[in-house]
């Protein structure tokens, strides 16, 4: 068995809210429900339903939360570093408050301080960001591992995944982003996140910024309902997203990421190599399969990415 994907970030549970009436749905859609959650457990949930071997350095409790996160991740066959679950952990939760079009909004109730960060020997991959990457002690705990392996034939990639309610000032945010994003491969960002952390410019330019660091080599933008841009210093591609009636959105950028390392891992992209040799026939089918992923994830209700075969049968690949 390779040695497996390391997603670094926050394992809370989501307290999602009763979709607001409309004349689709009537009264809405019930009660709130607590769902498992977070950036960091739901990529990791996505890659190893995607058959990506993973392991997740999270911290969560042993409370009935905590309880419930335990039981998703392994069930999901995620493997967790030592000192993830921690008795003495209060587990964190976001609660998402649902629009008529089903796109969540979030308020946070966490604390964000990782066990300790190692590199396992052959890792292909390790993913950040979000919450993680911006809340201490672990952001800089995070910085400061991600500058430690700078050398080691490891690929990076990074999602800001702004939260203007963690992180309001959009301009400390963006140098924060900025600084993590010269340490990464990959850097997605959503059209949301370069609403608020650069506002006014596209997400053409945001990219074309991002790839000035050395080691940058792709920059994937979604785009909603449009699909995703693809961004490399020779090429630039669009892939529209599937028409789907879409019941929410939470979890959907988290299951695009997933899809887009699995992706690359399935073309032997990750590890040593770094992304070199991305082709635009390779970056188009890898976002185009992570943008159908996410598309499934939004026929669904919480944070529910699609298995591998679950993908194939619902696209033919």
């Amino acid at each position: 068995m390779s040695a497996p994907v390391l997603v670094i970030g926050e394992a809370l549970v989501d307290i999602v809210g009763p979709a607001p009436r409309t004349p689709r749905n009537g009264n809405g859609n019930g009660k709130p429900s607590a769902v498992p959650g977070g950036f960091a457990a739901n990529v990791a949930v996505g890659l190893a339903r995607l058959g990506v071997p993973t392991e997740l350095v999270a911290r969560f409790g042993t409370d009935a939360y905590g309880d419930m996160l335990g039981a998703h991740l392994f069930g999901n066959g995620v493997q967790l570093a030592p000192g993830a679950v921690d008795p003495g952990f209060r587990t964190s939760t976001a609660t998402a408050t649902l629009d008529a079009a089903g796109v969540a909004s979030y308020q946070f109730d966490m604390t964000w301080d990782p066990p300790a960060l190692s590199l396992t020997r052959g890792c292909p991959a390790i993913h950040t960001g979000s919450i993680a990457t911006m809340l201490e002690p672990g952001a800089t705990a995070i910085r400061e591992f991600l500058k430690a392996v700078a050398g080691q034939p490891v690929t990076v990639t990074f999602d800001p995944n702004a939260r203007p309610a963690i992180t309001p000032d959009p301009v400390s945010t963006w140098a924060a982003v900025r600084e993590l994003a010269e340490w990464s491969d990959l850097v997605k960002l959503s059209d949301e996140d370069c609403a608020f952390l650069q506002p006014g410019r596209t997400p053409d330019d945001i990219a074309a910024e991002l790839l000035t660091a050395e080691r940058t080599k792709c920059v994937v933008i979604t785009l909603g309902g449009d699909g995703a841009l693809g961004v490399t210093r020779d090429h630039r591609l669009e892939v529209p997203a599937p028409a789907i009636e879409v019941v929410d959105t939470v979890g959907a950028g988290d299951s695009l990421m997933a899809a887009l390392i699995a992706g690359l891992q399935a073309r032997g992209l990750l590890g040593a190599t770094r992304l070199a040799g991305l082709t635009p026939e390779d970056l188009r089918a890898v976002v185009d399969y992570a943008v159908k992923a996410a598309a499934i994830t939004c026929t669904r209700h919480g944070a529910d990415p699609p298995t591998a075969a679950e993908h194939a049968a619902k696209w033919g690949s």
